[in-house]
Parts: structure tokens; sequence; C-alpha cells
């Protein structure tokens, strides 16, 4: 019997993670008009945080001697996280799931970009232009000023701001930081935050229904954590990045199936757009890091 690679173990695992992603996404979406919005993710990120307390225990990464830098870090981190939250679900609330997981696929586009305008990343001209190309597929998915354009499309690029944000806080982190310690902090900030914003908001009791799709979203929410974390400590992080987009096609299936949405040919064409752009930036990326690893032994 073959034996399967580190890579396609990795891959296996990242479209695990997308997959069960985006259906906590269908889950979370389905009680969008039932549930105000801070309830629904403080009682959802309790079994998040307690989850990742727990992994992070078996996995020997639960430590609180950090520097005091390095605390400060996570917590701004968690500050993104907290806006990203916000955004993306209220963006889920009141999009089409594919719409909304469209837009998202921009991340590696814009934290490239981000990187190179604020952390001063190398940043060539092949790499430059997928990106613009790229932002040019997000215009056709929100198409600013046509008739399917409304509010909440910017919420959704605004939790792309958000997400690119924390990407970058994290580059500054000490190596020496367990990455499941980071993920517990922002769990946690998330969570306490949303506990104290649901006092704002009149709390609804749940049907058996509505709990068993809250009990979905919060398993699959950590399944997702539990796959991507496991990708990610599998196989070059090169070959398995582009796997992620895995979420889009899910999306797309779920909303057709669960939401009766479809997107248009448009919103297709930019999602096409740009996933291929973000494809090509992935291996770009991964080809630069090999020729940087292979010219210092060179110079040895």
């Amino acid at each position: 019997m073959a034996q399967i690679s580190d890579n396609m173990r990795g891959a296996a695992l990242m479209t695990g993670a997308m997959v069960t992603f985006t259906i906590n996404d269908s889950f979370t979406k389905s009680l969008g008009d039932v549930l105000p919005l801070w309830q629904l993710i403080f009682l959802r990120g309790i079994g998040v945080t307690v989850c990742l307390a727990i992994m992070a225990r078996l996995m020997g990464q639960l430590r609180f001697d950090m520097p005091r830098q390095d605390w400060g870090i996570m917590w701004l981190r968690a500050a993104a996280e907290i806006g990203g939250a916000y955004f993306f679900i209220t963006a889920l609330f009141n999009m089409p799931i594919a719409n909304v997981s469209a837009i998202m696929q921009v991340l590696p586009l814009s934290v490239s970009l981000a990187g190179a305008l604020f952390m001063a990343e190398a940043l060539g001209w092949r790499r430059l232009v997928a990106i613009l190309v790229g932002f040019g597929g997000v215009m056709l998915i929100v198409r600013p000023g046509g008739a399917d354009f409304n509010i909440y499309s910017l919420y959704a690029l605004a939790a792309v701001a958000c997400v690119t944000l924390r990407d970058l806080i994290v580059r500054k982190l000490s190596r020496s930081v367990p990455s499941m310690m980071v993920s517990l902090v922002a769990a946690l900030a998330v969570t306490i935050f949303a506990g104290l914003a649901s006092l704002t908001e009149e709390w609804q009791a749940m049907t058996f229904a509505q709990a068993t799709h809250l009990g979905g979203a919060t398993v699959f929410v950590i399944f997702g954590y539990i796959f991507s974390v496991a990708a990610m400590r599998v196989g070059e992080i090169g070959f398995v990045a582009p796997f992620r987009y895995a979420s889009l096609l899910t999306a797309i299936v779920l909303g057709l199936v669960f939401f009766a949405e479809f997107p248009s040919a448009l919103t297709l064409s930019g999602a096409g757009i740009v996933v291929a752009t973000g494809i090509f930036t992935l291996f770009r990326e991964r080809k630069l890091a090999l020729r940087r690893r292979v010219v210092p032994d060179r110079i040895r």
C-alpha cells in the first residue's frame, strides 16, 4: 500500500479545515434572524475557548511566562480578531455566503501587499501585478454602485482589513511564543468582549433546533482549528496553503443547498480571478523562499 506523503496529508488537513470552517459559517448564518450577534458569538466562543485551552495543555503550549511585549502584541492581535469577527459575521448574516467567502479569499494578497507597505517586505513586480489583478477581481464581486451592492460588502472588506492587521501583528511575536497560546488568547478576548457586548442586547431563548445549530457551529469551528493547526505542522506551507481555497467551493455548494443562493456570473468571475492570483502569489512566495534558503548554503 502506497504511503501518503506529508504534503498530501497537509493538503487533506487544510482542505478539511476550510470545509469545517465553512460549515460553521453556514450554521452561524442560519441563526442570523433569530439570535443577537453578540449572544451568538459569546455562546460559541465559550466552547471554542475551552477546546483551545485543552489543546494547548495537551500540546504543552499552555504558557504564561511570555515577555510583557509579547503579551501586548497578543492582546493587540486579539483586538483585530474581535473586529474581524464582528464585521465578518455581520456580513455573513446579510449577504450570500459564497459572496462573503469570495471576498475573504483576497487575504493572501492583502497580507502580502500590507507586508510590503508597512513592514518593508520584498515584493517583486510579478506579485504586485498579481495583487492588483486580484483586487480587480474583488471589485467584480463587490461591484460598487451596482444594483446588487449593499453596505455589507464593505463589512466583508472591513473583515479582510482586520484579519490582515491580525496576520501582520503576529509577525512581531517572538518565535518562542506557542501558536496555540496565541489562538487561545484571541478566542478568550473575543468571548469576553462578546459577553460584555451581549449585555446591551436582549437575549433570546433558543429552541432545540436553534441550540443544535449553535452546537454544530461550535463543533465545526473547533474541528477547523484542530485541522488547521495540524495542517501547518505537516508538509510544506507553500504546498499546503493553496488548499485553503476549498472554502470557496464549499461555500458555493452550501449556499445553493441550504440558502438557495447561487453567485452571479460576475461574482464567479471575480472569485476565479482572486483565487488564481492568490495561488500564483503563494507559489511565487514559496519559490522565493526556497531560493533564499539555497543561496546562503552556496555562500558557505
